[in-house]
């Protein structure tokens, strides 16, 4: 990841897949220029990857320029365009950068077509540039070193009480940190389903057994179904996160323990969110050349804006719960 002074910023067609963006010392001027000449947000399919850095607080009047970029590094800025980090988180997204420069691209594009889009079309694009990865050398040189093993049957992916008009509902594979793969995923939708239909039950309360809420997708079944466009299919017709976006005020989560990726991406799309003090949060998809692909590039950026949501994803690296309270992530600490 090559290192550039602003004024120095206009090849979009180069081969470099991020670009580390000195902002130290910006003027008002230098700001403005830069802004104009940068593609606005959603365009430029060939730009690299564009992180602002710079080791002093940014003022306010340097938010259009920082909404342009992917997202930016500093101790203080305006708005949500930035996170305050050191050099070993611009490491990390060094690293994730050179292994999946593809997915990596694709992802921050991804989410800033997505703004423009309601959510369901929103999903609909993640799921189309998710497949695509699937096809991608980056995500086989995954696989190839992540074989996939068999998965054990689960004979209670997910339990289901009624208490009044409160359904309960628990994510229940414990042993395997209640993985998302497809008996959770099913199990997850017959109760969301059960819920839409009956307007008896005003709340679903949904939660997970074990040590962690959900430590996201079952990674046995990555890359598994017969054809990327049948995966497509399936993600669309069978989307957890837009059953729970269609009942958004009725669902509230409770989380704890690890909520990495699809843990973190479906319960984002209720209105209110609640984890407990051992909760912490983590995206690792594009490290194994792919993106969030559980909803994520779509709830998570309507909640904490798309350039931390970029900024979690590309450095991989997990969040502590005052950080997500801090950014919206989770509404409330129980």
């Amino acid at each position: 990841m090559r290192r550039v002074d602003l004024a120095d910023l206009s090849d979009f067609g180069s081969d470099d897949a991020a670009l580390l963006i000195r902002l130290d010392g910006l003027s008002p001027d230098l700001a403005r220029r830069a802004a104009v000449r940068l593609p606005a947000s959603g365009a430029g399919s060939t730009r690299p990857v564009l992180i602002g850095w710079s080791q002093q607080p940014l003022p306010q009047w340097s938010e259009p320029l920082l909404k342009r970029l992917d997202f930016t590094l500093a101790p203080d800025g305006p708005g949500r365009c930035w996170l305050n980090a050191g050099d070993d988180f611009v490491e990390h997204v060094n690293r994730t950068v050179a292994h999946a420069p593809l997915a990596s691209r694709l992802f921050a594009r991804l989410l800033r077509v997505g703004e423009r889009l309601d959510v369901e079309s929103a999903l609909e694009m993640e799921s189309l540039a998710y497949s695509a990865l699937l096809a991608s050398d980056e995500f086989e040189q995954w696989r190839i070193a992540t074989p996939a093993r068999a998965v054990p049957a689960s004979p209670e992916p997910v339990l289901m009480a009624r208490d009044g008009a409160v359904l309960e509902v628990r994510l229940n594979r414990p042993e395997r940190h209640n993985a998302f793969g497809r008996q959770v995923r099913d199990a997850l939708l017959e109760a969301l389903a059960l819920a839409a239909l009956d307007h008896s039950l005003e709340r679903v309360e949904l939660t997970g057994t074990g040590p962690s809420f959900c430590s996201g997708g079952d990674l046995d079944e990555f890359g598994t179904a017969g054809s990327p466009v049948a995966a497509h299919l399936v993600r669309m017709e069978q989307s957890a996160g837009l059953a729970i976006h269609r009942m958004a005020e009725r669902v509230r989560p409770t989380l704890h323990g690890a909520c990495i990726g699809a843990g973190i991406e479906i319960p984002s799309f209720a209105t209110h969110v609640r984890a407990r003090a051992n909760a912490w949060f983590q995206l690792p998809e594009v490290s194994m050349g792919l993106i969030p692909g559980a909803g994520g590039t779509v709830s998570i950026p309507r909640r904490i804006g798309r350039w931390r949501t970029a900024a979690m994803a590309m450095s991989g690296r997990p969040i502590d719960l005052d950080t997500a309270l801090e950014w919206g992530l989770v509404d409330e600490c129980l």
